[in-house]
């Protein structure tokens, strides 16, 4: 009937739908296109007069309503004025450089055509070089990093094979040392079932939360009783939303009598507490709750301002909190009923621990405290420094677990080849990972010299990093959100708690320094259900990381083998780049001198007309000696030689003092910043437990009596416990002849007899 009438049937139930090929498979299915140029290169003349910038109106729509939600950061950024950007810099040496390569095809091409006598094509040639000024610039657009020859050798497919697992997974041990277990949850409880208040649940409706998940099940019930709880679940299940749940229904049960902060949620990052005060907003837009963020590289007085009107969420880096406590006056954490440590296992390492201990100090001692991370500690004892009170276990993934639909790949990189690193990492960007990827380097030094080299490739890219300023980091994030760059280089700044929709890739540049790094950096893709690929550059020296990876992964773990010609012809293009790299080096030093002595020019102005701030100066919880002598010895962790292989690092050290680096010393330079760290970790773990003040677990053996002497008291209990005459004349004198004897205490020191011989 459908067919007579000529239109289409749909498939009814009992028919099956036809399946979607797999995308496991071990070749690459798509052909791989140097760029996306190319790839749209085919289309009509027609087709380009499309406006490419051209979005639709609901798009717009959406993006005005979430504006509310990061209009108060927005405010307290402090905007510096910037010549010219770093991809402005690349822009213009690309144009110079394309500019110097032309006079020389040009030349070239004119000495060939005079060594042939044919006129024909000297005619053909003089009319190829006779074009309008329009097409001549669409031709530079278009122009391609690579000839035709070049494009047969770098279209070659990677290889792609399962890497054998060749040792037992780690079976999970249970931890016995908290007080209740409950990582087992009701796995049909919905949002209704939890008892929450009405603004709440409209909220999450507006948000589009359907189900919860696995860790918002098991946590939002625990957290709503007032438990202590220490939680455990893989990167992307939506941790944030597990403790802002409970915490705003205790907040609209019980109202608060006085503007005093009730709530603190410390994070490491000023990323991370961005995007935790975004969620905590949009979950409380419904009801009369506060939220206030303190990080750093936002306004000082404005923060202030905000603290003095007693908010009901304070979301803080530690830094800038304990600067607020010691600074802005009628603000305390006295009155704090719940503390919250997201990535807790990394606010509890060596770089917080100081400030940890003050804020600790200053909290409310009566407080509920959860602990949140993907890579949680299970021991107790290591988390005793926040005073957790009967805490409740809930570890719905392992410690090591990455995301599920994780696909994990490892490129090796053979002994003396680590200064094909960049090249590889070009050959990815270029041939097969084009948007979406994010890339992970161990130094703010490589993440910038990446970001050059691939800027000058033609590739869209951003950095984040340290060094950078917060508006500069915000503004990075938000490219990248919004697709207008394709590539972000980042070190782990970026790597904890950030959720960035759509990120396709992670490529690591070195394998991070432990296994809870390699978790964290992962996963940033495959997150909430959706899937992901990570591609890990692993020398000979980070072999161990990688069968760590591979014991601890539950899916099959793939090994991408690079064609050697591609390799050494990115390893030639980045070899004639290093000029263009040192020329915008050289751009940004000269601005970075321009805006210096500006800015001194500017202060000198305003002290002569008299309208320079006063600002009195701050106080820190740490005088200027200790922060100075903390500094100190993290310095010297850092590059400790006394550890395993003092000769080579000695030896490294002393030669990368030299001007230039090359791509060897570069990638080993990364990869020794590594293997400090895991060293310093290692070390750390072995070191005696601190004793602390808390029940222990289990009573310590008794030690075996014999039968009817009541035990044997050691020499010291004897000696520390007689106080008879005896005893004392003895301790009076002094050990004995045969005592000094034993222990080697009669030996003369020079200088020390009443007579010396002359």
């Amino acid at each position: 009937m459908l067919e007579e009438l000529g239109l289409i049937g749909t498939i009814l139930d009992e028919e099956q739908s036809p399946e979607e090929p797999d995308s496991e498979s071990d070749q690459e299915e798509e052909p791989i296109v140097l760029n996306r140029k190319k790839k749209f290169g085919s289309q009509s003349r027609g087709a380009r007069d499309f406006n490419t910038d051209f979005v639709f109106g609901e798009a717009d729509g959406l993006a005005h309503d979430d504006d509310w939600v990061m209009a108060d950061v927005m405010k307290q950024l402090k905007k510096k004025r910037t010549l010219t950007t770093l991809d402005q810099k690349i822009e213009k040496i690309r144009k110079k450089r394309k500019a110097e390569e032309k006079p020389s095809q040009s030349d070239a091409a004119s000495s060939s055509a005079t060594k042939k006598e044919d006129e024909d094509e000297e005619d053909e040639e003089e009319g190829k070089m006779e074009i309008k000024p329009e097409e001549e610039e669409e031709d530079d657009e278009d122009e391609d990093e690579f000839n035709s020859e070049d494009e047969e050798i770098l279209t070659k497919a990677d290889t792609l094979r399962e890497k054998e697992r060749r040792g037992k997974r780690r079976k999970e041990e249970e931890a016995q040392s908290f007080l209740e277990d409950a990582s087992q949850f009701d796995d049909t409880l919905t949002f209704d079932d939890m008892n929450l208040s009405r603004p709440i649940l409209k909220a999450i409706t507006s948000l589009g939360f359907k189900q919860p998940t696995p860790i918002q099940k098991a946590c939002v019930p625990v957290g709503l009783l007032g438990r202590d709880l220490c939680a455990c679940a893989a990167t992307g299940t939506g941790k944030t939303a597990a403790f802002m749940l409970p915490v705003l229904e205790r907040l609209v049960y019980k109202p608060k009598t006085s503007q005093v902060t009730r709530v603190l949620v410390l994070v490491p990052t000023r990323e991370l507490g961005i995007q935790v005060h975004s969620v905590a907003r949009q979950l409380a837009q419904f009801t009369s709750i506060t939220t206030c963020l303190a990080v750093g590289g936002l306004d000082l007085k404005s923060q202030e301002a905000a603290l003095r009107a007693g908010p009901d969420i304070l979301i803080a880096t530690p830094g800038r909190l304990i600067d607020h406590l010691h600074n802005t006056p009628s603000f305390e954490l006295t009155h704090i009923e719940i503390l919250i440590l997201d990535e807790a296992d990394r606010m509890l390492d060596e770089y917080f621990e100081e400030q940890m201990k003050e804020v600790i100090r200053l909290c409310s001692y009566n407080r509920q405290t959860m602990l949140f991370s993907a890579t949680m500690t299970e021991e107790v004892k290591d988390l005793a420094a926040v005073s957790l009170k009967q805490p409740v276990r809930i570890f719905v993934n392992s410690n090591t677990d990455v995301a599920p639909y994780l696909r994990q790949e490892f490129v090796r990189i053979r002994a003396n080849r680590e200064g094909d690193r960049e090249a590889m990492v070009a050959a990815l960007l270029t041939r097969t990972f084009q948007d979406h990827v994010m890339v992970f380097t161990q130094t703010r030094k490589q993440a910038h010299r990446l970001h050059i080299l691939l800027g000058l490739m033609g590739l869209k890219v951003g950095e984040l990093h340290g060094e950078l300023s917060q508006s500069q980091r915000l503004e990075n994030l938000r490219r990248f959100k919004d697709d207008q760059i394709d590539v972000l280089v980042a070190t782990d700044v970026a790597a904890r708690g950030l959720d960035i929709d759509g990120v396709k890739t992670v490529i690591n540049f070195t394998m991070p320094s432990t296994v809870k790094h390699y978790v964290h950096r992962v996963g940033r893709t495959a997150r909430a259900g959706r899937s992901g690929r990570s591609v890990s550059l692993v020398g000979e020296s980070e072999r161990k990381m990688l069968k760590e990876v591979v014991k601890s992964a539950k899916n099959s773990v793939k090994a991408r083998v690079l064609p050697p010609d591609v390799v050494l012809k990115f390893r030639d293009h980045i070899s004639k780049l290093e000029k263009d790299v040192e020329a915008v080096v050289k751009l940004e030093k000269e601005e970075r001198e321009l805006a210096a002595s500006e800015a001194k020019l500017s202060v000198a102005q305003k002290r002569l007309e008299g309208t320079a701030p006063n600002d009195s100066q701050r106080v820190w919880f740490q005088t200027q000696q200790e922060r100075k002598q903390s500094r100190m010895s993290k310095a010297l962790q850092e590059f400790d030689l006394a550890l395993r292989g003092k000769k080579k690092r000695d030896k490294f050290v002393k030669d990368s003092r030299k001007k230039e680096m090359t791509p060897d010393e570069r990638a080993q330079f990364e990869i020794l910043k590594a293997q400090m760290f895991a060293e310093r970790v290692a070390k750390r773990e072995r070191r005696p437990k601190r004793a602390r003040a808390m029940a222990e677990e289990e009573a310590p053996p008794k030690a075996k009596q014999k039968a009817g002497k009541g035990g044997r008291k050691s020499a010291f209990d004897k000696e520390l416990t007689n106080v008879s005459n005896k005893a004392l004349k003895q301790y009076r004198a002094g050990p004995s002849f045969s005592d000094r004897k034993r222990l080697g205490l009669d030996r003369k020191r020079s200088g020390s007899s009443r007579f010396r011989r002359k």
